[in-house]
């Protein structure tokens, strides 16, 4: 199958535009056109519908696309481990990562990634709904939670500490709890399922039960979460990667510093097991790895 035919067809699906992928890989459209008519004759499927007016991706391209972008990772994998490729890494890399971690820690990192890296493209989607990673056709993930999946692989990223913690005002008007059992009666910011939750303490563990406590907010939005506590609507618990500028501001009070929930969640940077990593893969993730090398987990 011809590599640089499935480069187009994958460059044309993702901008439904057939000139313009032929032209972002120098081919004139009329060119790019044939080549795409030719590779759609030797499969013998129609991958992309054509009108006057839009190109769609067809039901046999859908089905392609995970594995024309797989093999095209597989030869520049192959290509970089034989020295082929002197050039920087290029390419477009599909990133998905939680909207919250991401608009606090990856957004700002940005520009410094594209200065060192200017041949690649990245397409974020951003959301704290979690994507299927392989039938997303993602190359890389941000997840927060222990790795169980057998069809994926990761590297570690940090602890996901999550804390209690309440703004100033709401203190100052409701008191500090000093105890976990001070907590019951007090204004909750609830996660949705509103089930009990362990914290913990070295060895300690008690029960943080939101049925004994008052909870008019419900939120499942990490960004939410925090800006409903600084706005003094209760207490939270919120990971510690989403409030560390606030604590150290004093915008809010970590309550009961000593106690953490106990469900022992990890970042991971994850990708499919399938998959080789790519040169513009490998650059992104030890980019990540570095830049958020700092001590905005800790407190």
């Amino acid at each position: 199958m011809d590599i640089e035919a499935l480069r187009l067809f994958v460059a044309a699906a993702e901008r439904l535009n057939i000139s313009a992928a032929g032209r972002g890989l120098g081919l004139a459209p009329a060119i790019a056109s044939a080549r795409l008519a030719k590779l759609e004759k030797e499969l013998g499927a129609e991958l992309l519908h054509r009108t006057t007016r839009k190109v769609s991706l067809s039901q046999e391209g859908a089905d392609l696309l995970p594995y024309a972008r797989e093999i095209i990772a597989q030869s520049e994998a192959a290509r970089s481990a034989l020295g082929l490729n002197a050039e920087k890494p290029s390419g477009t890399l599909r990133f998905a990562a939680p909207s919250s971690f991401a608009q606090l820690h990856i957004i700002p990192q940005l520009p410094a990634f594209h200065a060192e890296y200017p041949d690649i493209t990245l397409d974020l989607r951003l959301s704290d709904t979690r994507f299927d990673l392989i039938e997303g056709s993602f190359d890389l993930a941000l997840r927060s939670a222990p790795l169980q999946d057998s069809s994926l692989r990761g590297r570690k990223l940090a602890d996901d500490v999550r804390v209690l913690c309440a703004a100033p005002d709401y203190l100052a008007a409701h008191g500090t709890p000093q105890t976990p059992e001070d907590l019951a009666g007090h204004h909750f910011l609830s996660w949705r399922n509103a089930n009990r939750r362990e914290l913990m303490a070295g060895p300690a563990r008690v029960t943080l039960d939101p049925r004994q406590m008052v909870c008019r907010t419900i939120l499942d939005d990490g960004t939410s979460q925090r800006l409903a506590t600084l706005a003094g609507g209760g207490i939270s618990i919120n990971s510690l990667w989403s409030v560390a500028h606030e604590l150290r501001a004093g915008r809010l009070v970590r309550i009961l510093p000593e106690w953490r929930l106990a469900d022992d969640s990890v970042l991971w940077l994850i990708y499919p097991r399938s998959n080789v990593l790519t040169p513009k893969v490998r650059c992104f993730m030890d980019f990540l790895l570095q830049a958020l090398k700092s001590d905005l987990w800790q407190q």
